[in-house]
């Protein structure tokens, strides 16, 4: 069973990463003394679930921890900073830190590092998550030791709870449009008009119109989706921001 480091201290490791076209070391120091932190480690870069799921909602949820006084979010992995800055790239997760932890080191001091050669990736790390003050650990989720790749502690909304257990995360939406559509346009001006971050998924882009009506059963645009449910077009949206201000 995987013991929690809450109480103590990070460990004390230099990582090797690369920012243009030179090397940098940065201290666990320079990330954690004196701020608040939160963490987030998992199995590997560029792996489903870490990509589509534990990633983006941090990414996605950065601003309402900022505005609890976090200072950072730190995505850890056994992976070089080669491979790390890519995978920032390819997200465009620009809150967050991706950190290297290329030798494993802070994620053995951790006692979170272990074999995974029944995918063939070797040593990695277990996921979990952890908010760290000046240094020390005060909370830490770590997913349950089953087999796969567990995911249902260490995950953005659990910690945002964690430290504001009233606090409301702001939905996950995504809106498909088409280029030079007005309505489209009315859609994505409503939503920015009450705060609200959107995914924009253009249709003949990112998205084909037999895909728009297998997904949506409509082959008009916009087509707005909620936490994955579907709302419809802009009269539709409209009508669910009226809902969710009277609420």
């Amino acid at each position: 069973m995987f013991k929690s480091m809450e109480g103590n201290r990070v460990p004390d490791v230099t990582f090797k990463v690369r920012r243009d076209c030179e090397w940098v070391e940065v201290t666990t120091r320079e990330l954690f003394d004196g701020r608040n932190v939160v963490v987030f480690s998992l199995p590997g870069a560029f792996t489903p679930t870490c990509s589509s799921s534990h990633v983006p909602r941090y990414h996605q949820l950065a601003p309402a921890f900022q505005a609890r006084g976090i200072d950072e979010i730190l995505c850890v992995s056994v992976n070089d900073s080669f491979v790390m800055n890519e995978w920032c790239e390819r997200q465009g997760a620009d809150r967050i830190t991706f950190v290297p932890d290329g030798s494993g080191e802070f994620t053995r001091g951790m006692g979170l590092l272990v074999n995974r050669d029944d995918l063939g990736f070797g040593m990695r790390s277990w996921r979990y998550s952890m908010l760290v003050r000046d240094g020390v650990v005060e909370k830490m989720f770590i997913e349950p030791e089953e087999p796969g790749d567990p995911f249902r502690v260490s995950d953005a909304d659990t910690m945002l709870r964690y430290l504001d257990p009233a606090a409301m995360p702001p939905p996950s939406v995504v809106v498909l449009t088409r280029a030079g559509c007005p309505h489209c346009a009315r859609a994505k001006a409503a939503l920015k008009s009450r705060g609200i971050e959107f995914e924009e998924l253009a249709l003949n882009r990112d998205i084909r119109h037999p895909a728009l009506l297998a997904l949506a059963g409509s082959g008009t645009v916009p087509q707005v989706f909620v936490d994955g449910r579907r709302i419809g077009g802009a009269d539709e949206l409209e009508a669910w921001l009226g809902e969710r201000r009277a609420a």
